[in-house]
């Protein structure tokens, strides 16, 4: 415990349960184009980053329809009903957890500044937060050097910071950084994909306090 002296948070998948809902808009906008639907283990074995690999993946053509339409489409059909999203069940406890324990907290996403400042108005989070950084577009591009950024205004040794994400990518910045990564089986990509890089992977957030 004592190692580190500041948690990253990720936000989607890490603490915000979404990966269903993101599964549920994204097949509205395949069934009204007449693509095939996906399903949730398919989700999850594919999701990824840079988000317009994923779109591919799914079938979109990029010169049919530019990604910045399709992907605006998603945004918007999430927007308009994110107020439904809830925090995964042992969120706040674990925030809570470090918090009590003297470690300070941030949170970094790969969604746009207005939408996490959006989102986080139904959700009664942010005095565990020294910031909260968004990315400055809404197409999940940035996150990285949001991070680097971050550090830096920090003044930390990358040794003293852990970063708890939900995704490959997560445990990419990490890495970049020279910060230790906690990866969750709870978000957007597979158990077995997130073991795959070496970090080590829990189902439930409260696990991280046993391995500390």
């Amino acid at each position: 415990m004592v190692k580190y002296t500041h948690i990253i948070w990720d936000w989607n998948g890490t603490l915000l349960d979404d990966y269903q809902f993101c599964i549920k808009i994204m097949n509205e906008m395949l069934k009204k184009r007449g693509m095939p639907v996906m399903t949730e283990s398919w989700f999850l074995d594919n999701f990824c980053f840079p988000v317009k690999e994923y779109y591919l993946k799914l079938g979109f053509n990029f010169e049919l329809e530019p990604f910045d339409q399709s992907g605006t489409e998603f945004i918007k059909k999430y927007m308009d009903r994110c107020s439904t999203l809830k925090l995964h069940e042992q969120a706040i406890d674990i925030l809570q957890f470090f918090r009590n324990n003297g470690i300070t907290q941030s949170l970094v996403s790969a969604s746009s500044q207005k939408m996490l400042d959006e989102i986080l108005k139904y959700h009664d989070i942010h005095d565990y937060f020294l910031k909260i950084l968004g990315t400055d577009n809404h197409y999940a591009n940035g996150k990285e050097d949001l991070t680097k950024n971050w550090i830096n205004e920090l003044e930390l040794n990358f040794s003293e910071i852990l970063f708890v994400g939900d995704t490959i990518h997560d445990k990419d910045i990490a890495d970049t950084i020279g910060a230790d990564c906690v990866l969750i089986a709870n978000g957007h990509v597979s158990k077995e994909r997130l073991v795959k890089t070496g970090a080590p992977v829990f189902t439930e957030l409260n696990e991280i306090k046993n391995w500390l």
